[in-house]
């Protein structure tokens, strides 16, 4: 009895603890978001002011690359990306210069038309700010990584406005197959108060509940299987073509606000081959396309290449808020080919090729819940956990640790990084019992044969 009050009265401690902490961070992360989203607004708004604002993205992306190589280098790239490996690697701990830096860089990148997402710049300054929050409370290592998980869910959550998606963002997009549940309060917490306190700043965040769903029938519910393999397919060529222009970045051995030069002027002449529309974050083409409007049929495409020389010459930003233009524009174009509701697959394309990119499933089908409302959840989870699927062991995250292998038929190293030495092997499924008798009475069959 003795030992089960002590048991009880550590864990009240514990939760009381953690609650208080946990909001704390969602105040802190709630007021940079709020901040960081203004500014960017403010740096956007400007920029459209000036029809051909996109010619400045040379000298743009030279400027992101040199504050960023000489005062926070761990702000290069899409900053989720860099949490990951700070959690994994350094018990969360980052750099302060990666607050003001990033937020600068970004707002740079993004307000001159660079394709870049908003949310990691948002959850890594949070995990910045929760880091620098537990070294001035001298936490050690354990509790300062989980205070940084809590900066990346209030992060996610106040930029998306999606407080429960964004919890179990954070604490899913750590590892491949695995959640850390130990951190699961205090991410609820810090996501909640963090979308509390943004909403009460005055930011508003997009909301659109399908008004459309096709009743269930079996073959609207293979539509929807064959919807996730597609866009498990479009994860798997986003995924490689970054990866791939990050290698090609790196092995042009060049002075880097040199590659934003060149990142940028290429970013120049391919708006003027297609359009502005590939441009900056593209909230205007994802919320077309939501709606049920026609977007061109290679739309997702080239949006991935602009993300991929954005993200590898010289811009810095998150790559989820492209994911999303690509996942609605994918859903439209899918949608057109097969004559179904091009807005009810663009709601699913984006949450799919987020659970495909990411390796996160489950909150991506939490986020279709809250963007979309809940009759598309049924559907929007299995072409999510498809795409899953179809990615393999790969992730728009190199950092993210393996746990389980996504078949039983093949072998993978866990508790190695995706992008490390994770090598996946075929591993040949053993015979059943029946299949094992049938092989020895053939096999004796046989021998009977040859002795006649």
């Amino acid at each position: 009895m003795k030992r089960r009050a002590v048991e009880s009265s550590i864990l009240f401690v514990s939760v009381v603890k953690w609650v208080f902490l946990a909001a704390c961070i969602g105040i802190i992360v709630g007021l940079s978001t709020t901040l960081f989203l203004k500014a960017l607004n403010f740096s956007i708004s400007l920029a459209a002011l000036y029809p051909y604002y996109y010619l400045l993205l040379p000298l743009a992306l030279f400027a992101s690359a040199a504050i960023v190589k000489y005062l926070a280098p761990e702000a290069e790239g899409h900053g989720t990306e860099k949490i990951i490996g700070a959690v994994h690697k350094n018990d969360g701990k980052i750099n302060p210069m990666v607050v003001p830096i990033k937020l600068a860089a970004t707002v740079i990148t993004i307000g001159m038309g660079g394709s870049a997402g908003k949310e990691g710049p948002a959850a890594q300054i949070g995990a910045a700010l929760a880091s620098i929050f537990s070294d001035l409370l001298r936490f050690d290592g354990n509790d300062r990584k989980k205070l940084v998980i809590c900066g990346i869910s209030a992060g996610f959550s106040t930029v998306f406005g999606t407080p429960i998606a964004g919890a179990l963002f954070g604490i899913e997009v750590l590892f491949v197959g695995s959640m850390m549940y130990e951190v699961l309060l205090p991410s609820f917490v810090a996501g909640i108060v963090g979308f509390q306190v943004s909403s009460s700043l005055g930011l508003t965040y997009f909301y659109s509940p399908l008004k459309f769903i096709p009743a269930f029938s079996s073959l609207f519910f293979l539509k929807v299987c064959a919807a996730g393999i597609f866009f498990g397919l479009v994860s798997l060529v986003m995924i490689e073509v970054l990866h791939l222009f990050d290698r090609m970045g790196s092995r042009i051995n060049i002075w880097s606000p040199l590659k934003g030069l060149l990142g940028g002027s290429a970013l120049v002449i391919l708006t003027f081959m297609f359009s502005t529309r590939y441009l900056g974050l593209g909230i205007e083409t994802i919320e077309g396309a939501l709606k049920g409007d026609t977007v061109p049929s290679g739309a997702f495409l080239i949006k991935i290449l602009y993300t991929a020389i954005t993200l590898n010459f010289g811009g810095t930003g998150g790559s989820i808020t492209p994911l999303f233009f690509v996942g609605a524009t994918a859903g439209s174009t899918f949608g057109s080919l097969f004559g179904l509701d091009l807005g009810t697959f663009a709601a699913i394309g984006m949450v799919s090729v987020l659970a495909g990119t990411s390796n996160t499933p489950i909150s991506a089908s939490i986020m279709s819940i809250e963007l979309f409302g809940p009759e598309v959840a049924p559907y929007a989870a299995v072409a999510c956990i498809i795409s899953f699927l179809m990615t393999g062991h790969r992730s728009i995250n190199p950092t993210q640790v393996l746990v389980i292998s996504k078949s039983s038929q093949l072998a993978v190293p866990h508790g190695k990084e995706v992008g490390g030495s994770c090598r996946v092997e075929y591993r040949p499924r053993p015979k059943s019992v029946i299949g094992r008798i049938s092989g020895a009475m053939k096999k004796r069959a046989g021998k009977g044969k040859r002795g006649q």
